[in-house]
This record gives C-alpha cells, sequence and structure tokens, in this order.
C-alpha cells in the first residue's frame, strides 16, 4: 500500500550523510546505522500508513488494502501480516542475494543498454493489470502525466534550508501524501478493532511473501521501478488468495526484500537504488558484507518486534483522537517538509503534485501509475 508519512528514512540517510564529516567514530558503523535506519523503517512504516487517511467507508472501494482492513476493523491483523510479510522477505531475499547478484552482474550491462524498453514493457504490463478497458486508458493517461511532470522537476535543483534537499521529498509528499490525507478530511477515523488472528493460511502467507521478495529484485536491481511496481507484476503468479490481505503481505515483503537486494547492488555493480543506499555511497561505507548482512539481520528482527509490540498501541490512540485535525496537522508538516527540503519551489511543486495525486481515485485507477514520474530520471 502507499505510504503517507511525512519523514521517510531515506531523508534521515540523506541528512546523516550530510553531516557525517563532523562525526566522530567509523564510517561502517554510521553505515550501519543508516543500513538499520532503511530496514526498521520498512518494517514500521505500516503503522502510520494504516492509521493516517482513513477514508468515509463508502470510498475504501477505490481506497488503500490496508485502510480497508482498518475500516473492517481488522488493523491489528493488517498489522501482522505486513510484519509476516516483511520478515518472511528478508529471509527469503537473503537467501538468493548472492547468486542472484552473480547473474544480474552478467547481464547488467546488455540490460542498462535497453534500460528505455524495459520501463517501457513495465509499464504497458503494470496498465494491463487494470480490469477493464475504460481504466487501462485512464491508468495510460494517469503514466503519461506523472512522466511529464518528472520530465519537467526531476532536473530543478533547488535550495531549500535543509544541505541534503532536494525535489524528491516535496515530489513524493504531494503525489502520494496529500492525497490521501485530502480524502480522508470527511473520513470517521480509526474504528474500534477486533482481534489480531490472522486469517490468511499459511500457504497464502508463504507464497505472497515470496512474491514479495521476487518484487524486492525487480526494484533493486531495476531503477525506476517501485515496491508497488513490483507487487504488481508478480502478484498474479501467487496460487490462492490475492485480495487485500495478499497484497499487503507482498508489497511489506516487496520494500523490505528491496533494501536487501539494494544493498547487494550496491556492493556489486556500485548503484545505490535507494536514498539510504545513496547516502551510503555518499559517504563511503567500506564493502564489509559480513557486518551490513548481520546489521540487515538485527534490524529486521527489531523491526518485526516494534510492529507486533507498539502498533496496537498506536492503533488505539489515534482512533481516539480528532481526525480531520490529525489529517490537517499531518498535511501541514508535509507542506514544511517540503520546504525544509527545496525551499519555495518544494512548495510548488508539492502543490502540483498533489492536485495528480487524486486523479488516480477520481479515475479509478491505481495510484502505482504515479511511479512514472521517475522514468524520465532513468531515461536520460
Amino acid at each position: 500500500m502507499g505510504k503517507s508519512q511525512s519523514f521517510h528514512a531515506n531523508n534521515f540517510a540523506l541528512l546523516l550523510a550530510s553531516v557525517v564529516p563532523s562525526l566522530p567514530g567509523p564510517t561502517l558503523a554510521l553505515g550501519a546505522a543508516m543500513l538499520a535506519a532503511g530496514v526498521v523503517h520498512t518494517f514500521l512504516d505500516i503503522v502510520p500508513a494504516l492509521t493516517l487517511g482513513v477514508p468515509d467507508p463508502a470510498t475504501a472501494a477505490v481506497t488503500l488494502p490496508g485502510h480497508r482492513l482498518v475500516l473492517d476493523g481488522r488493523g491489528r491483523e493488517a498489522l501482522r501480516l505486513s510484519a509476516l510479510g516483511s520478515g518472511l522477505a528478508v529471509v527469503v531475499a537473503l537467501a538468493v542475494a548472492l547468486p542472484m547478484t552473480s547473474v544480474i552482474e552478467t547481464v547488467y550491462p546488455t540490460l542498462r543498454r535497453r534500460m528505455p524498453l524495459v520501463l517501457l514493457a513495465v509499464a504497458v504490463v503494470v496498465v494491463a493489470t487494470e480490469p477493464t478497458w475504460r481504466r487501462r486508458i485512464a491508468a495510460a493517461a494517469t503514466l503519461a502525466v506523472a512522466a511529464g511532470f518528472g520530465w519537467v522537476v526531476l532536473d530543478l535543483d533547488p535550495t531549500g534550508p535543509v544541505a541534503a534537499g532536494g525535489v524528491l521529498a516535496p515530489l513524493f509528499a504531494g503525489l502520494f501524501g496529500a492525497p490521501v490525507l485530502v480524502e480522508a478530511l470527511d473520513g470517521e477515523g480509526v474504528p474500534p478493532q477486533a482481534d489480531p488472528t490472522v486469517t490468511l493460511d499459511r500457504r497464502t502467507v508463504l507464497g505472497t511473501a515470496g512474491a514479495g521478495a521476487g518484487a524486492g529484485a525487480l526494484v533493486g536491481y531495476l531503477p525506476g521501478v517501485s515496491a508497488a511496481v513490483g507487487t504488481v507484476l508478480v502478484l498474479p503468479a501467487v496460487p490462492g488468495r490475492a485480495d487485500a490481505r495478499g497484497f499487503l503481505v507482498a508489497s511489506s515483503g516487496a520494500n523490505t526484500a528491496n533494501t536487501v537486494f539494494a544493498l547487494f547492488a550496491l556492493l556489486a555493480l556500485g548503484t545505490p537504488r535507494t536514498g539510504v543506499m545513496v547516502a551510503m555511497d555518499r559517504v563511503g561505507v567500506p564493502d564489509a558484507t559480513g557486518v551490513l548482512v548481520g546489521t540487515v539481520c538485527l534490524a529486521a528482527a527489531v523491526g518485526f518486534a516494534l510492529v507486533v509490540t507498539i502498533g496496537d498501541r498506536y492503533l488505539r490512540t489515534v482512533g481516539r483522537l480528532d481526525y480531520t485535525r490529525v489529517s490537517l496537522v499531518t498535511g501541514g508538516l508535509l507542506v514544511v517538509l517540503a520546504y525544509l527540503f527545496a525551499g519555495g519551489v518544494g512548495i510548488a511543486i508539492f502543490a502540483l503534485a498533489a492536485l495528480i495525486g487524486l486523479g488516480p481515485p477520481v479515475l479509478g485507477v491505481r495510484r502505482v501509475h504515479l511511479m512514472a514520474v521517475l522514468a524520465p530520471a532513468v531515461i536520460r
């Protein structure tokens, strides 16, 4: 599902990278801190994502899968499904990362030369997964608008109060954060939640988590492909139920496995695929595979435990708050974030991106098509 929190681990890592020269301690330790933050974030981002932007029940059919579960009183189950998806995907990713990276090293030069065709094929497949021709046309239009917007803004180099800023923070906050909050202004917030029992059978959980790991591999090695895009591509191959629960397991798994595969892509290919990896590359974290893999394992265990222990309490706390006020305050934080990272230009990008981000629910298509905003950066 989409993420609507205001401060991403990528932003934290880039901020840390900007001040590393003045920090004591070995570079490897600082790199491990960035990596651990990135891994734990992929577990914990489900918590605010489930509670921020919960819409009116009448709009549940076109909203995010996790929100539909919250509206049905199954938010506690959703937290555990997400944790299972992320945890199992880490196990699968670590098991296959080395042989897969060896294969990618061999084919990557050819793949890189044909990247525009690869991304075009991905876009065609994702659009084709929409259920009707009307929605496919609307999805193609959404994709084209997002790509055009990316073509305009990605080359901008605005300055803001934060030295490690840029256009990506306001761009994604506008495309994916603000629209969800706008849709939730008339919502009723988080309803009472039922027991946390996982109702998916074990085989489906394992299958969808494995699919998530496969999606994470696509994301980790291919630029311009997001975890949500990867999940859409691989989920149809999963036998059994792939409803909101299956999608949640797979997308959470893809999000976490992406960090593992992106780490191996950085170590083997020298190509940073995430903000955390960009920051690690920027500060020159040494190639200490054993230490970094150990960091991933430890961080994954901590992330899993935190989701299960604090997630339920978070759901109860947010459920007692004035939801309109929560949405407005969160939206205000996104505006501040846009200004900190890119100044006045960042606020303009945020506002335009928010308008574009409101389009998919109106057209009845998935927000995943908005990820085409990154395509120009890969093709150029």
